[in-house]
C-alpha cells in the first residue's frame, strides 16, 4: 500500500469520525485545524486507524501523533514491518 492509499483511507477515518465531509484534510492537519478533535477524539482515531489497518500502535509512537502525516506515516512504517 502506498503512500496516497493510506493517506486517502486515513482521510475517509477522519470524515467518518467527525462525521463530515466539509473539513478539509491535509497530512498537515492537526487538532487546532479541526475544532472537536479533542482527546477522546484522538483516541478514536487512533483505534479506527489501528483497525483499518490492522496494526497495533505502542504508546511512544501514540505520543508522536499530532497531525495526519504523522498518522500516515506511523501506518507505513507499520506494513513495511509484516
Amino acid at each position: 500500500m502506498n503512500r496516497s492509499e493510506v493517506s486517502e483511507k486515513i482521510i475517509n477515518i477522519f470524515n467518518n469520525i467527525f462525521d463530515t465531509k466539509d473539513i478539509v484534510i491535509t497530512e498537515e492537519t492537526n487538532s487546532n485545524d479541526i475544532e472537536d478533535w479533542d482527546s477522546l477524539t484522538h483516541i478514536n482515531l487512533i483505534s479506527a486507524c489501528e483497525m483499518e489497518f490492522s496494526v497495533k500502535f505502542g504508546i511512544n509512537d501514540i505520543i508522536k501523533l499530532k497531525k495526519i502525516g504523522d498518522f500516515v506515516d506511523l501506518i507505513i512504517i507499520n506494513l513495511t514491518r509484516r
